[in-house]
Order: C-alpha cells, then structure tokens, then sequence
C-alpha cells in the first residue's frame, strides 16, 4: 500500500496529491469503510446490549448471531413507500432531513483519529487539519438543530410542531454549557486546532484538569443527540413520535442516521479533547501501551462513550420538560461559568 501511494504521489506531484487526491481518497474510505457501517452496526449493536440488560435475546435471525440485521433493515425502508403529507412545505419537508445528516457528517473531515504523516505512514490521519478546528465543530453541530425543528414546522402536524418546539428549547439550553465546556480545555491547550489539542496531551490527558468541564460536555452531549433520558422531542408517549411523525421511508431513515451519527461525533471530539484522542493512556507508566497503533486507542475510546450512551438508555427514565431545562440553566450553566473562570485563573496566574 506504501508503495503503491509512493508512485501515486511521484506521478501526480506534491500540489495534486496533498490537495486533490489525498483528500477525495480519505473522504471515501472514511465515509463508506467507517462511518455509515459504523453507524449501521452501532443499531445492532444498541439492540443487542439492551436484550441482554433485559434478559431478552435480540435480533437472531438474520445472518449468524443477526450480523445481517441492519442491511435488511436498510433494505426495508430502501423499498417502503415515502409519503409527503398533501399540507406540508414540501420545499422544507424535504431538506428537513438533509440538514440533520449532513452538518454531523462533514464534522468528520476535521476530527483526527490518528497522528501525522511519517508515524503511521505517508498520509496525515485526518482528512483537514484547520486552525479553528474546534470553533468549526461547534458552527456545525448547531445547524442539525434548524433540521429537527423545520422537520417538525413543515409537517403541519401539532405533534410535529411539539417536537421541533421542544427541540429548539432543549438545543439551546444545552449548546450553552457543552460550549463553555469546550472553551476550559482550549485554554489550555492554547489553539483551536484539534490536532494540536491531542498533540499537548502527550503528558497529561485533559479529562483530570477539566472533568468538571468533561462532566458538562458529556451530559448536554447526550441532551443535544436526543437520547434517553433527555429524548424529549420524540417522546412517544406525549407526541406520538416527536418531529418526525409525517416521516416514512428513508427520509424517516435520515433522522436516525443523524442521530446515530451525533452520537459518533459527540464521542469523537469528546475523546479528542478530553481523552488524549489517538495517544495511548498513561505513556510513562506503561510504555508498553503505546506499542498499540493510535487509530485503534482512538476507536477503543469511542466505543466507551457509545456503550454509556446504550447504557443510559437501558437504565435512566426520561426526564420532565421542566427538570430538563432546570438543569441546563439553573446547574450545568453556572457550573460551566464557574470552571472557566477557575482555569482562566489558573492559567494566569500558575501556568506558563
């Protein structure tokens, strides 16, 4: 494969490689080979450790052990009828979707999962490395909240309507403290390149310095992708099914597959800013560790944070509207305030 890329690089020159070819290549292989499998088998995988925390089985039929249950179930709603209500904004009933997709995807081209070129070969592990890195994740993730809450306007449903309302509030309450969150280990790290925030954690992971900040991010984290015990504005026993109840086929598909793909993003810049991303833990105590390539310490990683977010759903009961917004403001959002100021004030006074 070294080879093989070698003669690419020599053939195409330094300028089409880094800036054309490169990239088009890593965009494919990290959209088709990682995140949409990643994000089909993680249903399965989610289906499988709920019937085990429930004593039940799972799916088993399809495929050995059900392996083939998430392509029969893209098939079906491939091949399932797609209804566009008569009463609908057909204009914004179509893009709805598109909006809550597409900005988690195109977060992926700026999380690294790996070092820089010349450790694990001749290509960076990263498709982009851009110098306002985090800001950028933070611009993006906010537009998936205009896609639930055009999602539950352009139905003409007041079921809908409800749920992209109670979007709307609950993004907002939380987008306030997973902000402020991010900003504690910025200051630390002294940039804004997510690359260069894994590259200062090479002694110490900024989860000990900030877990207060690491608490705030990861609880609105899961408030912002709509999972139990903060899935308020698809809760079924109030709104039939949230924002998406005029939704069938694959258009229904694209709302799951944002929400899954939230989920993978969310843990992704967690474990990047947090976490130490691809660095293997604790390099002077256990050196041994380090033997282990960094694109596997970054997935092993992830995996933790996906399993919690399974793990929440099969344990927590859901919250009342009002205790959701009392603590995003009354708690998260002072505390948020409280540890900035405290690690401004250390990074000042004690810090170089």
């Amino acid at each position: 494969m070294g080879s093989l890329l070698d003669s690419i690089h020599r053939s195409l020159g330094d300028t089409l490689f880094y800036f054309a070819f490169s990239p088009l290549v890593k965009i494919a292989v990290l959209l088709f080979l990682g995140i949409l499998p990643l994000i089909t088998y993680l249903v399965l995988a989610e289906r499988k450790i709920l019937g085990f925390m429930q004593a039940r089985v799972g799916p088993n039929r399809v495929g050995p052990w059900g392996l083939l249950q998430p392509i029969a179930d893209v098939m079906k709603l491939l091949v399932k009828e797609d209804t566009l209500p008569s009463r609908a904004v057909k204009w914004a009933f179509i893009l709805a979707p598109c909006l809550v997709v597409g900005p988690a995807l195109i977060i992926f081209s700026v999380i690294p999962i790996g070092p820089r070129a010349g450790t694990l070969g001749p290509l960076n592990w990263f498709i982009s490395d851009v110098n306002t890195g985090l800001l950028f994740v933070v611009a993006f993730a906010t537009i998936g909240v205009y896609g639930l809450i055009i999602g539950g306007w352009s139905s003409n449903n007041k079921f809908s309507l409800m749920g992209g309302l109670r979007s709307a509030a609950q993004m907002i309450s939380y987008e306030v403290p997973q902000g402020l969150a991010l900003v504690g280990p910025l200051l630390l790290a002294g940039t804004m390149s997510l690359v260069g925030i894994v590259e200062k954690q090479a002694q110490w992971w900024f989860v000990f310095p900030q877990i207060i900040a690491f608490f705030i991010y990861f609880v609105a984290g899961v408030a912002e992708s709509n999972r139990n015990p903060f899935d308020l504005p698809e809760a079924e026993s109030e709104l039939v099914a949230g924002f998406h109840t005029e939704y069938s086929g694959m258009r229904f598909a694209l709302f799951f597959l944002g929400e899954y793909a939230n989920m993978i993003v969310i843990s992704a810049v967690a474990t990047t800013v947090f976490l130490g991303g691809w660095l293997a833990p604790f390099p002077h105590w256990l050196p041994f560790l380090s033997v282990i390539p960094g694109p596997i310490w970054f997935f092993l990683k992830i995996s933790v944070f996906l399993f919690t977010y399974i793990w929440f759903r099969g344990t927590f009961p859901r919250y009342r509207f009002d205790q959701l917004m009392d603590l995003g403001w009354k708690w998260m959002l002072p505390l948020a305030l409280f540890n900035l100021v405290l690690t401004a004030a250390i990074k000042l006074y004690f810090l170089p």
